[in-house]
């Protein structure tokens, strides 16, 4: 049998590094050129400008003030490029819209338009040449201004795994952000004319596969693999600058600062493209879920699932179980929750019971205004209990009762709409009397535990 499982986990092992042929590398590879981000396309493909605009970059660099993590000790390498200047003005140029003229090594131009104007001064006192002026510089009607303004760590961070007799294989992920700010400035009067930002994740994940196990005695085998996957600081940087660059020339035919060469241009497909962009970015947060008011609204809901008796007698069996449910806005997050159970319970060979739950609940959502929230649920509750006749077992007898309980229980919901919420619950009823099954006996009373799937419609 083990010999089996080394053959059946190498094959997986095999089939695993087969699948990405860039997992080990021998060789040496040539200089190619910089591969380009997703929003490049974009940038690109702007409509071409009535006049292209000249435009002065004096400094665009990191303000983060953010160092590379490390796990050894502190390292003073900055956690992004710094280089952000060079990206912009590439960028500036690749879009078509602007004339990126010199200005972070302005000193050192100076300096050789001095030398020019002093080598030409030395031709025309010999009288050897007649030299044409040298011609004046290109000034900008715009300096763009900005830079690179956080990078955090660490916003989320997960990870899953599996072992089993020593074989197994965990994941492990990381998502880092950038923020970049890029404003233009009127060089005639010093106005602000439009400022933008925007933001772009970092994902880093690590994927590993490994067998630790003694074969037979005293051998020992043990087998790993693995990759892990990081995505460069600088392409995410370069990706949010060209972002941003867009953004500004769009934002700018808005405000009529520039407009498109032709006017049909207006209604492009690009243009029209960042506006469900910006429309959609405005109802999303910081973690890029969807930012909803729907909790902060009156709604019902059913679920439905099974749940299982816990009590005197063993081999309870899993029955069915349903709720419909009102939920009463209260305060953001908080909901009273007033509602009606129905479902069974049941003991093999003994006996089975209908219960009958009026339920007055709390539910309080943690995370209220995101499209996916925790949310915990408590109260209490009225049950009837409703034996289903002739009984399993006949020499069990069983009436019917109303019994008190406490209602508890945990869940997620996530927002399939704007106005419907998918539920995933697990309950836990506790009743204040050891009588759901007609039977006293230990210190503990009767419970039964519960998981189901619903809707809620939020109006």
């Amino acid at each position: 049998m083990i010999k089996y499982i080394i053959v059946i986990f190498s094959s997986i092992l095999i089939v695993f590094t087969g699948c990405y042929p860039n997992y080990y590398s021998t060789k040496t590879t040539p200089a190619t050129l910089g591969p380009r981000t997703a929003t490049y396309k974009e940038l690109s493909s702007l409509p071409r400008p009535q006049e292209k605009i000249v435009a002065a970059v004096y400094k665009f660099r990191d303000q983060s003030g953010q160092y590379k993590a490390s796990q050894t000790g502190t390292s003073w390498s900055t956690a992004v490029t710094q280089g952000a200047t060079s990206i912009l003005i590439k960028a500036l140029e690749e879009s078509g819209w602007f004339i990126p003229i010199e200005r972070e090594a302005l000193s050192e131009l100076l300096n050789e338009r001095k030398i020019i104007r002093s080598s030409r001064a030395n031709f025309e006192a010999e009288g050897t040449e007649n030299l044409p002026a040298l011609p004046p510089m290109l000034y900008a009607g715009v300096i763009l201004e900005g830079g690179i303004i956080s990078y955090e760590t660490n916003i989320v961070t997960g990870g899953a795994g599996l072992r089993y007799f020593s074989a197994g294989a965990s994941t492990q992920y990381r998502e880092d952000q950038v923020t970049v700010y890029l404003r233009a400035i009127s060089t005639s009067n010093g106005r602000i004319l439009k400022s933008v930002y925007t933001t772009k994740k970092i994902l880093s994940q690590l994927v590993d596969v490994g067998l630790f196990r003694y074969v037979e005695f005293k051998r020992l085998l043990e087998v790993e693999t693995g990759f892990s996957y990081n995505e460069p600081p600088q392409f995410a940087v370069t990706a949010a600058i060209e972002k941003a660059v867009q953004s500004l020339i769009i934002e700018g035919i808005f405000s009529g600062m520039w407009l498109p060469a032709n006017e049909s241009d207006l209604n492009s497909e690009a243009i029209n493209k960042y506006k469900e962009e910006k429309a959609q970015q405005e109802s999303l947060d910081v973690y890029g879920d969807l930012i909803s008011d729907a909790r902060n609204a009156k709604g019902i809901g059913f679920t439905i699932g099974g749940q299982s008796y816990s009590g005197e007698f063993d081999n309870s069996l899993a029955k069915y179980g349903s709720e419909l449910f009102m939920k009463y806005d209260l305060k953001p997050g908080l909901f009273l929750a007033p509602g009606v159970g129905f479902g069974e319970l049941a003991v093999d060979k003994l006996f089975r019971i209908l219960l009958l739950s009026l339920n007055l609940n709390f539910q309080y959502h943690l995370f209220p205004e995101n499209s996916l929230s925790p949310f915990f649920k408590f109260g209490i509750g009225l049950d009837k209990r409703s034996p289903i006749k002739p009984m399993v077992n006949k020499h069990f007898s069983m009436d019917d009762k109303w019994l008190f309980s406490i209602n508890t229980g945990a869940g997620i919901e996530y927002m399939l709409f704007n106005r419907i919420g998918f539920n995933l619950i697990f309950t836990y009823k506790y009743f204040l009397t050891d009588e759901l099954d007609n039977f006293k006996a230990g210190k503990y009373n009767d419970y039964y535990l519960g998981a189901g799937a619903g809707l809620t419609f939020y109006f």
